[in-house]
């Protein structure tokens, strides 16, 4: 599968956020701030995740329509990834 420019810049975005919730935990700050960042990052990979799986399976399934196969298989498997990463 390919990755385009978006969903780069959103893993992009989330190594930033990181990154900056290591500096607040290097810097003391308060534990909530940190709480919520570490939830804001934690959704920000979900709905990549969401993303990721959803475009290859979008791929997947066209190509096996293209091959005469059945895409239940591929639905089921995208169903498992995102059952689970949670």
């Amino acid at each position: 599968m390919k990755y385009d420019d978006q969903t780069k810049n959103r893993v992009k975005r989330i190594e930033g956020q990181l990154r900056g919730i290591l500096k607040m935990m290097e810097d003391d700050k308060d534990c909530k701030d940190v709480v919520t960042q570490l939830s804001a990052a934690r959704t920000a990979i979900d709905r990549t995740l969401g993303l990721v799986v959803s475009s290859n399976l979008v791929d997947c399934v066209r190509l096996a329509m293209e091959e005469g196969q059945e895409a239940d298989e591929l639905v089921k498997q995208a169903v498992n990834l995102l059952v689970k990463s949670r």
